[in-house]
This record gives C-alpha cells, sequence and structure tokens, in this order.
C-alpha cells in the first residue's frame, strides 16, 4: 500500500490520470485505521452517522456535536487518506458567518481537512467564502439526504428535465456553480449513470458517485453497507463485501452458549495465586 498522504490536490491529478478515487465513511477510530490502511483515499465522517450510528430515521437530527466528537476519532486513526467531515443540517444554511465558524470547527478542532456540504447553486456563496479563507469544500448534489422532505424522500433526481430543484438541467448548474465556486470536488448521488457521466465530462474537479453509475471520478459507500453490517434494507447502489451482521450475531451467541455452559472462561484465559 501506497504511504504517501493524500491531500485535496492529489484528486485532482488522480483525474487527469484516470485513476479512481475510493472513498467511505467512518465513523471511529478502529474501521477508520482499517480502511486507512488498506489504502482508501477519502475518509468522509457523514452526516449518515444520524441514521447508521445513532438509529434514527434520517440524518436531519445529527448535531455539530456529533460530527466534531466523530471526526476527533478518525483523526487519531488517519494517516494517509484525506479526512473530510459533513456539515450537518443547519449548521452552515443561516449564514455564511455560521458556516465559516463550523467548519472552522471541524479543521481546528477536529482534525479534518476539508468539509462537505449540500446543495448547489443556492450553496456557491457559502461555498466561495469557506475557499476565500483556505477551507476546503467537498459539494454534493443530487439526492442530498437532508432536503429529503422537499424531495419526498430519497428518490433518484435528475430524470426530468428543467431547471427546478431535482431536475436534469438544474443538476448541471449546481455542479458547475459548486465548481466555479472553487470546490475541489463533488458527490454525484442518486442521479441517472448517463447524467453523471456528462457532469463528470463537463468538470475540471473530480466528481464522486453514490448511486451515480461507474463513470464517475471515484465512488464513496457508507461503510455500514459495504461491510454488510446492515439488518435488512440496503440501498439498491450499495454492494455488501462482507456480512459482518450475520458474523456478528454469530460470535455473540457463541459467547452465549459458551458462558450458558460455563465453557469460557477456560483455564487458558484465567489467573492464579502463584504456589496456590
Amino acid at each position: 500500500m501506497a504511504k504517501q498522504k493524500i491531500r485535496v490536490t492529489d484528486l485532482a491529478r488522480m483525474k487527469a490520470e484516470r485513476t479512481p478515487i475510493a472513498m467511505l465513511t467512518a465513523y471511529d477510530f478502529p474501521f477508520a485505521r482499517i480502511f486507512d490502511r488498506a489504502g482508501v483515499d477519502i475518509l468522509l465522517v457523514g452526516d449518515s452517522l444520524g441514521m447508521v450510528v445513532q438509529g434514527a430515521d434520517s440524518t436531519l437530527p445529527v448535531t455539530m456535536a456529533d460530527v466534531l466528537y466523530h471526526v476527533k476519532l478518525v483523526a487519531r486513526a488517519r494517516e494517509r487518506a484525506l479526512l473530510v467531515g459533513d456539515l450537518p443540517f443547519m449548521s452552515y444554511q443561516v449564514s455564511v458567518e455560521q458556516a465559516l465558524r463550523n467548519a472552522g470547527r471541524l479543521l481546528k478542532e477536529g482534525g479534518a481537512e476539508a468539509v462537505k456540504l449540500e446543495g448547489g447553486v443556492t450553496m456557491a456563496d457559502t461555498i466561495r467564502r469557506l475557499v476565500d479563507v483556505d477551507i476546503p469544500v467537498m459539494g454534493h448534489i443530487g439526492l442530498t439526504p437532508q432536503s429529503i422532505h422537499r424531495m419526498g424522500g430519497h428518490r433518484v433526481q435528475g430524470r426530468q428535465s428543467g431547471r427546478g430543484p431535482g431536475c436534469r438541467e438544474r443538476l448541471l448548474e449546481d455542479a458547475l456553480a459548486v465548481e466555479q465556486a472553487g470546490a475541489f470536488a463533488v458527490v454525484l448521488e442518486g442521479i441517472p449513470a448517463e447524467l453523471a457521466s456528462e457532469i463528470t465530462s463537463r468538470l475540471a474537479i473530480p466528481t464522486i458517485g453514490i448511486g451515480a453509475g461507474a463513470d464517475c471520478d471515484g465512488q464513496v459507500l457508507v461503510m455500514h453497507d459495504m461491510l454488510g453490517l446492515t439488518d435488512g434494507f440496503r440501498p439498491r447502489f450499495a454492494k455488501a463485501y462482507a456480512n459482518l451482521w450475520r458474523d456478528a450475531t454469530e460470535a455473540a451467541t457463541a459467547y452465549l452458549r459458551d458462558v450458558r455452559g460455563r465453557a469460557f472462561p477456560a483455564e487458558e484465559h484465567t489467573f492464579h495465586v502463584k504456589g496456590v
């Protein structure tokens, strides 16, 4: 595994060289260390933690304190990967000053190296101001989970023509606005592969896809989906590379059986007073 530290400037080179970018979410020290040493390029402390860690039914309840806490944990494990922290719902939409304050906290207090925020045209001024004070920004357009109520759920965006929210031409405008505002990359979530391919070809900055087809410059998955660490529903676009839910269940069941049967602790797990 290459040990060279990944910086935001490396991502532009990877796009130019057509080297796919691998990004995963992480929320704690052990998994962040595993992914980092495996060679994952970007670790995202996503507000998805509200659903996969906290058990909420959306990302909306996540607070700055929540994200900051998890960013600190991942920062302690990260050696090579670029660490990006999500700005949660209503931590950046009220004003540019609020966005500056909270984004700065993720870098200064948490150890993040960049922030991610949702929105295109409407967030361009905010992105520009963050970049002006040297806070690297990753954009996020398409299916934006913080807009779940407006979208009527987690629905694929960009299937219809038009410049209204979620329409094809509007998403093209959003992508260009994010790039022109100075973002170093943009997540394309839940949009048709053909549209994602067009956006990728038109932007100089890398696109990171999730449910956006294979032509993006990189891909991102929520770690719980990738590891099969979920009970029941998994998004169509997610691929499970393991089944840790099953493995953990089997391990807990075996532990319970050993405790009930007094097979654990065995002699090799036991201490004795010397000479007795």
